[in-house]
């Protein structure tokens, strides 16, 4: 895999991320969306090759085209990978950044509560995507 790919960066032992990348894998239409957990070898050596500040497990992170988004960000920028009617999620953009950020960070303080213990099960075709 190039240093290309688009790559979303999660918490590999959290319910609540675990849940939300098998939403991505569902909606992704243009199945171009590759996964690596914060947890992984390959995300803490890619973050310190690009001197990148150290992740955090409460962030959900974007690698697109070369450029890193993290939280609202992040979440908001994938959307534009599903089809019609989930890609209208986009429309949160108009919110300030600000207080989008504040709404995500009171969810992901939570995420464990949210949802525990979520196994996600991947098919060959799914298993290709992620680092």
């Amino acid at each position: 895999m190039g240093g290309d790919a688009n790559i979303v960066f999660y918490d590999g032992e959290c319910g609540f991320c675990n849940r939300a990348v098998k939403y991505i894998l569902k909606n992704d239409k243009s199945k171009s969306l590759f996964f690596a957990s914060i947890q992984s070898e390959y995300s803490q050596k890619l973050f310190q090759e690009k001197n990148w500040e150290p992740l955090k497990l409460n962030t959900f992170y974007l690698l697109e085209d070369g450029m890193l988004f993290e939280k609202s960000k992040a979440a908001l920028k994938v959307t534009r990978y599903f089809a019609f009617p989930q890609r209208l999620l986009t429309v949160f953009r108009i919110i300030p950044i600000y207080f989008r950020d504040q709404v995500y960070d009171f969810i992901a303080i939570r995420r464990h509560h949210f949802s525990k213990g979520y196994c996600v099960v991947l098919n060959e075709e799914e298993k290709s995507r992620f680092m």
